[in-house]
């Protein structure tokens, strides 16, 4: 099963996008846990997560993050798909870059 974390300030912002991925998940019968955390948690959930999506308000942080962990899949969730809420475009980009 894939984890996918989304990354924002307080991790409060991007729950309703989680809640839409979940869904579009579902209705694609693609197993996986998704789930937004403050970056505050970064150090604790990085390094289980299959690929990471930051949040609008945090993509400064993108290119720090991935000198932190090259090993990881982390990108700025598209910020129209963020904007829209738009759980089935996150979700196929969150698939797009892990390749599946």
């Amino acid at each position: 099963m894939k984890k996918i974390v989304l990354l924002c300030v307080a991790g409060m912002s991007t729950s309703l996008l989680v809640t839409k991925m979940q869904k579009a998940a579902k209705k694609a019968d693609f197993p996986c846990e998704i789930a937004a955390y403050g970056v505050s948690e970064l150090s604790n959930v990085i390094p289980s997560a299959d690929v990471v999506l930051l949040g609008p308000q945090v993509r400064y942080m993108l290119s720090k993050l991935k000198k932190e962990y090259p090993d990881k899949k982390i990108e700025a969730i598209d910020i129209q798909t963020y904007g829209m809420v738009d759980g089935e475009k996150a979700l196929k980009q969150a698939r797009e870059i892990m390749g599946c």
